[in-house]
């Protein structure tokens, strides 16, 4: 090869390699400024989370929201806004709340599906009822005492503690989860007025722990790095469809309303029939309680995922509480019809439903959730409505 030609390639291949670092070094460039902007912002922008817990042990019903709360809070991957009022519960601001309303008042209970996990007030389906009882012309508010992992035995204890405390409400609204027989069969033992299942109590029970701040060195200082991280990878479980296929047999928190579950660790020391007693009983504790009052009582009931999924749409869920409301609330509102309606019309409902790769429902999901809700609370004759069968 003449000198010139293996002049030229040698040039060649210098220059591509000189482009090469140089765009390598602009890559790295750029990435660190971003990275370093994300730290910035992420430590500028981290809340009360720094100084105190938000999710905090109670000695009487266990757990709640510390009060006055804004800051952020960790789900998962996700770090959120969330706020809570002076009564500790999630809301759209650290407002005072009086105990007697000037308009009419309803309180919402339920566990992660009501509280909203996951998200601000404002996405979730609890902020949308704030917001459109508001705009009414007759306002109607909305206070969501509802927080993750609660249970019947919760229900009942917040309720009747909130209730002596001097607050004031017109109806309770209260959101049936699947799990709650779960939660009966195996935890919060030591609030129960019963004397055989405080029997059970173990010290290791939620409300004898400590009070921790929730931290993640990455989730707090690259909030923006880590959306984009999620977002990635969503879309990547989405092309799999892993979460998809697996909701097709995961019965791990609500097997009790499945043949041939009853015998699970999940339900333990109770078992399946022994949590539903006990469910029964602490509604029936709490129906006596705001019947007393002549406060009304409704139930919502609502799948999870996996119930969908699973064809369980004649569910022991239904019948359960179905049964219960026929002498003790002034509605039982039934959304399993809607959400078997949405995933006969939409293939893709749970990736539109639902949070991918969880069982919690997506802002999407929990608009879905609201219109639905709406008919029974917002609109007109809602006074007398009650829900599908």
């Amino acid at each position: 090869m003449p000198a010139t030609s293996v002049s030229r390639s040698r040039f060649r291949s210098y220059f591509t390699l000189r482009r090469a670092i140089i765009n390598i070094s602009l890559i790295v460039y750029c990435l660190v400024l971003l990275l370093g902007f994300d730290f910035a912002y992420s430590t500028l922008t981290r809340g009360e989370e720094k100084q105190r817990p938000v999710r905090i042990a109670n000695p009487v019903y266990n757990h709640g929201f510390a009060a006055n709360f804004d800051g952020y809070d960790i789900w998962g991957e996700l770090r959120y806004r969330l706020m809570t009022n002076s009564l500790g519960f999630k809301d759209a601001s650290p407002r005072d709340v009086p105990l007697k309303p000037d308009s009419r008042r309803i309180l919402l209970m339920g566990r992660s599906y009501t509280e909203g996990i996951g998200m601000g007030f404002e996405d979730s389906f609890a902020g949308m009822l704030f917001r459109a009882g508001q705009e009414r012309r007759e306002k109607i508010e909305f206070l969501n005492a509802a927080v993750a992992s609660y249970s019947p035995v919760i229900y009942y204890k917040k309720i009747k503690y909130l209730l002596e405390r001097g607050l004031k409400f017109d109806e309770i609204v209260l959101f049936a989860d699947t799990s709650d027989v779960t939660e009966e069969a195996s935890s919060y033992f030591c609030i129960d007025d019963d004397p055989k299942y405080r029997a059970h109590c173990a010290a290791a029970e939620g409300s004898q722990q400590p009070d921790a701040v929730q931290t993640n060195f990455f989730l707090d200082r690259f909030v923006v790095t880590n959306r984009v991280r999620i977002a990635i990878k969503r879309s990547i479980q989405s092309l799999l469809g892993n979460r998809r296929r697996s909701i097709n047999t995961d019965r791990s928190r609500i097997g009790w309303v499945f043949p041939g579950m009853e015998i699970v660790k999940e339900y333990k020391p109770l078992g399946v029939d022994g949590g539903i007693a006990r469910a029964q009983q602490n509604m029936r504790a709490l129906s006596d309680l705001l019947a007393a009052r002549n406060i009304p009582l409704t139930i919502v009931v609502y799948p999870w995922a996996q119930q969908v999924a699973q064809g369980d749409l004649d569910s022991r869920q239904v019948a359960l509480w179905r049964e219960f409301c026929l002498t003790r609330c002034k509605a039982f509102i039934n959304l399993y019809p809607a959400y078997f309606a949405a995933a006969s019309a939409d293939k893709d409902w749970y990736e539109h439903l639902y949070i991918l790769g969880d069982d919690h429902l997506s802002a999407a999901g929990n608009r879905f959730f609201f219109r639905e809700i709406e008919k029974y609370l917002l609109l007109q004759g809602q006074e007398s409505s009650v829900g599908g069968d």
